[in-house]
């Protein structure tokens, strides 16, 4: 069996800590992305850009890499040791797929900002105007986005498959890898399916969330860290129970913040989600307790519109969220979920300190500690 050549910032220790290994990742983030960067000028100049390029500043402009964080856990959960390059790498390959779900999420809801600068279609859009060519800039944008969201995820296949044919146990990370990109796929068509439809279903909202978010933000880094480690089956059903349950409770949060942050804070527009009016799960148990309580006017405030909501319409969308009792129970929930999966964790049997390491995990990514949105997206 072959053995990974990790870089220098790969091996100088193993990371003691989940957050170590999220500061750990941008290092070897940047020694990959100098290298597809490098192949990208090869291909040609052009490209690489002003779509390669792209990419790679995306990547490099924000985010706590939490999942590399969740990829830790697993793999200490099921009690990996030494050597922690496969670590580091497959956190690096889930950063750049999630740099493919930004693109393409920000160019399907329109949004301008990400991270706190221009979305890639903007960027794009922008450029054909600078450039002065022919045809419709915001064409071209989306176009060259949809390129742009590729390529990042041909470099995460590329860097994970390295990973895993150089290890033991890499037919199981990359099984988790497979399962993981089809249900990012079919959540986010859900979304949008959801959103086509005018749905106000509170099951249907957790299982958008779920696809969409929960799964490949918590769940699977966490699997994926168990396979590095050769996990028994045990520990591994522990881990997806404990990662479900955190996952939601981010998504849950990011819908919060999405209705309710401050754009200043988050990096991102906090009315994107009402004005397109994206089935949550905060939306959806708003819906169903104005129509438990006979209240018409948040009935109306809260049903589908043919068009984009124009800025009162949106506030009066926030309100419905407020008065409702819908903010406040999604609170609730958030609290129950992050409760839930520190329990399942504890089933890993991992020692105390990497169970503290979850702990805080869960409390950043739920709303337990302050936090900008960028630093969980």
């Amino acid at each position: 069996m072959l053995e990974l050549r990790p870089t220098a910032a790969d091996t100088a220790h193993a990371p003691a800590t989940a957050l170590e290994a999220a500061r750990r990742v941008d290092a070897v983030l940047d020694d990959v992305l100098e290298t597809r960067l490098r192949q990208a000028r090869q291909v040609d100049p052009v490209f690489a850009e002003d779509v390669a390029g792209r990419v790679a500043g995306l990547i490099r402009r924000g985010g706590k890499r939490l999942r590399t964080a969740f990829v830790w856990c697993g793999w200490r959960a099921a009690g990996g040791t030494g050597d922690a390059s496969a670590v580091l790498r497959t956190g690096a390959a889930l950063e750049l797929l999630q740099a493919c779900a930004l693109i393409h999420d920000d160019l399907m809801d329109g949004s301008p900002l990400r991270r706190g600068g221009p979305t890639v279609h903007v960027e794009l859009t922008r450029l054909h105007s600078a450039a002065r060519m022919t045809g419709s800039g915001e064409s071209f944008g989306a176009s060259a986005a949809v390129l742009a969201g590729d390529l990042a995820l041909a470099w995460a296949d590329d860097l994970l498959t390295e990973v895993a044919l150089r290890l033991p146990h890499g037919p199981r990370l990359y099984e988790e890898w497979r399962a993981m990109r089809g249900e990012m796929v079919a959540g986010q068509y859900r979304d949008l399916h959801a959103q086509a439809t005018g749905s106000s279903g509170v099951e249907e909202a957790l299982t958008v969330a779920t696809l969409k978010s929960a799964l490949y933000t918590v769940e699977r880094p966490l699997a994926l860290g168990a396979a590095l480690a050769g996990a028994r089956p045990a520990t591994v059903d522990a881990l997806r129970r404990a990662g479900r349950h955190a996952g939601l409770a981010f998504q849950l949060r990011d819908d919060l913040l999405g209705a309710f942050g401050d754009p200043a804070l988050t990096g991102k527009p906090a009315d994107d989600d009402l004005r397109t009016r994206k089935l949550t799960y905060l939306l959806a148990v708003a819906v169903r307790l104005a129509a438990a309580s006979g209240d018409e006017e948040a009935v109306a405030a809260l049903a589908p519109a043919s068009t984009d909501r124009p800025d009162g319409a949106v506030e009066r969308m926030r309100k419905a969220l407020e008065w409702t009792g819908a903010r406040a129970l999604t609170e609730t929930k958030i609290a129950e979920l992050a409760a839930a999966s520190l329990r399942h964790f504890e089933d890993t049997g991992a020692d105390t300190a990497v169970r503290e390491e979850f702990a805080a995990l869960v409390a950043r990514v739920s709303g337990g500690v302050p936090q900008r949105t960028e630093d969980i997206a």
